[in-house]
């Protein structure tokens, strides 16, 4: 198995913890989303991905761009030890918060979209900055409002699942960008636990190969 990551991608870096947490080893490929003018653009990566994005996860004849699709491969690849709870209603909640990250809070602080904003659109950094923390927040509060009385160290009670392996990435972007967590105390907690934990260790961007 081979996962196309770049250090600070958050997909790629929810990948990551989700084979660290099953113990699936998968040979990490650097695309750097910056040099040589974006490495996903180069045409051997174009044709692995016509997106242009990371991750991409190969895995013999299958080749899988989507992060949310490679969690729901690694899950029903190796069942064990689960990363979605078993109990039908739990999980959908747990889909329902990973939804809400990676579709709606995510796309709107990726990289491609911030390079249009500072690029073609020409807004200054602080206006892009602006967008950003704009958007965070909005996105923040509407996840402490869900899960404050759904938590405990992690999203669901004290296990993890997609929603903390979607989270703590997203809130390691937020950290980048200098948003005031203080709002957030559920958030905050889950977050501070899960950084305790061997696979978010493992799979954090300064511990990646290609980190500058």
């Amino acid at each position: 198995m081979e996962l196309y990551s770049y250090w600070r991608s958050s997909a790629a870096y929810r990948v990551r913890i989700a084979l660290a947490f099953k113990d699936m080893p998968a040979d990490l490929q650097y695309v750097h989303l910056l040099k040589e003018g974006g490495q996903q653009r180069l045409p051997d990566y174009k044709t692995l991905n016509p997106s242009m994005l990371v991750p991409t996860l190969v895995d013999g004849d299958l080749t899988l761009n989507q992060s949310l699709a490679m969690l729901e491969y690694i899950e029903l690849k190796q069942p064990q030890p689960n990363l979605l709870p078993a109990d039908l209603k739990l999980a959908m909640k747990v889909r329902a918060i990973t939804l809400d990250i990676a579709c709606d809070i995510h796309p709107l602080n990726n990289l491609r979209v911030l390079q249009y904003l500072t690029g073609p659109l020409q807004l200054s950094e602080q206006q892009k900055l602006h967008w950003i923390l704009h958007w965070l927040q909005q996105g923040f509060q509407a996840l402490e409002l869900r899960l404050v009385h759904e938590a405990g160290n992690c999203c669901f009670g004290n296990t993890v699942t997609w929603a903390d392996v979607c989270l703590i990435p997203q809130i390691y972007n937020a950290l980048r960008f200098g948003l005031d967590m203080s709002p957030y105390p559920t958030l905050s907690r889950v977050y501070q636990h899960c950084q305790t934990l061997p696979a978010f260790i493992a799979a954090a961007p300064e511990q990646q190969q290609d980190a500058q």
